[in-house]
């Protein structure tokens, strides 16, 4: 596995990273689905084993992640996987608890410091605001950053990060925040990491970036030929194209052409549209969730460079521009 140098951090992290959400199984926020079904932590663990001997060597979970079962099933592995071979990072944010906003300090505190205890460890390699909503006027910024930073001071996480869905939230923040990793949504059919000038700044202040959702929660692999449901608790079942059979039949479409292309590959989809997104951006890697053994084989086949044409060729497959 190739592994980048994660910015100012100096870290020496795989190319494809390991992301965890999966690992906390389905899961609701009040009548929202948050998680993932069919998840059982034998194939979790199994998962982390395999990542480790293959080198992928940069695991990310979440304090919401199952409500801390992910944190809890990767605190199991120590005994198994030496801790120091992992880079290993989670985040705070999205659980309010009692509270009527996200990052209220208490909160915060009470659960990183629930995450150590969970994940088996007395520090995080990288702790991230897992949102930029810090109330209407970023009223609750100052706090949330405060306490994060306080628990670098003592010890408790290595590096800072900072994360959004929205491109656009990060940038309004990232001055302030100083992040030392960012951790914005990318992939090739939804991607503003460069029109919204984040990447800009990322290469300009040398920080590392980690893309999540690089497969669109498994969307783009083609695999789907009809609207598909999915378990209560599945936060798939959000996702508007999963139920939109016009958007279902172009991803098939860009599949085959993607297996013509990279034909020599043992993995042509994947190839293309994970391996397009860490050879435009420097410092860069994936988080491919990675729920079952297979799909571990699958990753440690990707992680190359493409060449700049490939990498323009698969962007505009997806911007629908590619002449076939």
């Amino acid at each position: 596995m190739r592994k980048i140098t994660l910015g100012r951090t100096c870290a020496e992290v795989s190319a494809i990273s390991l992301g965890t959400w999966s690992f906390g199984g389905a899961n609701t926020s009040g009548k929202q689905a948050v998680g993932w079904a069919g998840q059982s932590d034998n194939d979790s663990k199994a998962v982390l084993i395999k990542c480790w001997e293959n080198g992928i060597n940069h695991w990310d979970t979440a304090d919401v992640y199952g409500n801390g079962r992910s944190e809890q099933v990767i605190g199991s592995m120590w005994e198994t996987v030496p801790r120091s071979d992992i880079f290993l990072a989670t985040k705070v944010g999205w659980d309010r608890g009692k509270y009527d906003y996200w990052y209220h300090p208490d909160h915060m505190r009470h659960n990183i410091e629930r995450s150590l205890n969970l994940l088996q460890t007395d520090c995080v390699d990288l702790l991230y605001l897992h949102h930029c909503n810090f109330g209407k006027n970023g009223e609750y910024f100052d706090d949330a950053i405060e306490v994060i930073r306080r628990f670098q001071e003592e010890g408790k996480t290595r590096f800072i990060g900072l994360s959004d869905w929205d491109l656009f939230k990060i940038l309004r923040f990232i001055e302030r925040a100083n992040p030392d990793v960012v951790q914005p949504y990318r992939n090739v059919w939804d991607d503003t990491y460069e029109s919204s000038a984040l990447k800009k700044y990322i290469e300009k202040n040398n920080l590392g970036v980690c893309f999540f959702s690089p497969l669109m929660h498994g969307f783009l692999t083609g695999k789907y030929s009809s609207p598909t449901t999915f378990e209560p608790g599945d936060f798939r079942e959000n996702i508007d194209a999963f139920k939109d059979q016009a958007i279902i039949d172009k991803v098939k479409q860009n599949a085959v052409l993607l297996k013509e292309r990279f034909a020599a590959h043992p993995n042509p989809v994947m190839y293309g549209v994970i391996n397009t997104l860490i050879s435009d951006s420097n410092n860069s890697c994936v988080l491919l969730g990675q729920r079952n053994v297979q799909q571990v084989s699958t990753a440690i086949s990707l992680g190359d460079l493409l060449p700049k044409e490939d990498v323009d060729w698969v962007k505009q497959l997806y911007r629908g521009l590619c002449k076939t």
